[in-house]
């Protein structure tokens, strides 16, 4: 797994986006047993706090120490560095395993044996992110073409995953078919531009050109928002929910 999150773990606890009341409730309704799960490449812990309202115990994981330090502590969260793809957890010991915003840096197969393994027998998997922010359409413009064809060259690969609704993942679990979400936030123009700046290919842009490209999109930009303090930014959410069924069993 890729770590391109350290360096900027204090803006990525500040600027990303959450997920909705409505996602954590409708995934209580699909489970059964709510004594262990697994937040699997956590980030900053926001996942893993909403789950400890649910389950007895949530194990949070992630391999940068810097976004551990930056989550959220609550006494029935264990954050711990590991990788995703193999851990520490005993045989058969979760209910739920989900994963934010964060399996298109895995091997999916080597991940996808380790849910296997520390999954109990019909256990819940959920792989959840959010696409592409869309705010208006003047916005919207300025930041497409910015995603596209000033940073387009700088997302790693596995960026595409998203770029495809994750959709293109392997799931190889008995798939659940789920509503839509999406998440709404009221945001002021400096809180986009702290979003936008968290982005991977913006921090690559940066290292290979010594040049932050939000700079080649500001006036564009600023000029497209206007002269309102705050607009409403919708955060379309991918979705991938399934049953986790053991041959043993």
């Amino acid at each position: 797994m890729k770590d391109n999150f350290s360096a900027r773990s204090a803006n990525y606890a500040k600027y990303r986006p959450t997920y909705p009341d409505t996602f954590f409730e409708y995934l209580k309704t699909l489970q059964t047993n709510f004594d262990n799960c697994w937040d699997c490449g956590t980030g900053n812990g926001q996942v893993a706090v909403k789950l400890a309202a649910q389950f007895k115990n949530v194990y949070a994981t992630d391999i940068s120490q810097s976004q551990l330090d930056n989550a959220k502590k609550l006494p029935n969260i264990f954050y711990s560095l590991e990788a995703a793809e193999k851990t520490n957890f005993p045989n058969n010991f979760f209910d739920l395993v989900i994963v934010a915003q964060a399996v298109h840096w895995f091997n999916f197969n080597r991940f996808y044996a380790e849910v296997t393994r520390t999954a109990k027998n019909n256990a819940l998997i959920v792989i959840i992110g959010y696409g592409l922010l869309n705010i208006n359409q003047p916005v919207d413009a300025i930041i497409n073409n910015f995603y596209k064809n000033i940073i387009g060259s700088y997302w790693d690969k596995e960026r595409k995953y998203i770029d495809e609704n994750y959709l293109t993942i392997p799931f190889p679990f008995r798939q659940i078919k789920t509503p839509a979400f999406q998440n709404q936030y009221s945001w002021t123009f400096e809180q986009l531009l702290g979003y936008i700046s968290t982005w991977s290919a913006v921090q690559h842009y940066i290292k290979s050109k010594n040049q932050n490209p939000i700079d080649l999109m500001y006036t564009d930009l600023k000029q497209a928002w206007g002269q309102a303090e705050t607009h409403k930014v919708n955060f379309p959410l991918l979705l991938r929910v399934g049953r986790i069924q053991k041959l043993n069993n």
